[in-house]
């Protein structure tokens, strides 16, 4: 276990690893040897680059968290379904607690339709606010 973390933490190694890390994949990887050790000069860093790929990555995600923000809105159709089935099926059972049925039924259908609308206004917020 020395020997390993030695090894690995020999300077050598940790200056040639710091110039190939600073290098793009392509000069790492392909090049020979000889050439990396003359590209590479000590001190010398390379910026980050950004280009039209970053904003195109940026876009495709707010698409796919407004799309995964909005699959509660299937819940929110899937919920207020269960309610009115049970408000039929408990009026099928005791007719006689209609009134008391009925705004229970309305009460649950509140809360899922505000659910299905709040995560329809966050998805809004992942497109247009961010």
């Amino acid at each position: 276990m020395y020997a390993c973390a030695k090894f690995v933490s020999a300077p050598a190694l940790v200056r040639r690893s710091s110039r190939v890390l600073c290098q793009p994949l392509s000069a790492s990887v392909l090049s020979n040897p000889e050439a990396r050790t003359e590209q590479a000069r000590p001190g010398a860093h390379r910026a980050i680059q950004t280009s039209a790929a970053h904003r195109d990555i940026d876009t495709a995600a707010k698409f796919i968290g407004a799309g995964a923000a909005t699959v509660g809105v299937a819940g929110s159709g899937a919920g207020i379904g269960t309610v009115f089935g049970s408000l039929i099926i408990g009026y099928a059972r005791n007719p006689s607690l209609k009134q008391q049925l009925f705004s229970y039924a309305i009460l649950g259908f509140a809360l899922s339709e505000a659910m299905g609308l709040f995560c329809l206004m966050v998805a809004f917020l992942i497109l247009f606010a961010m």
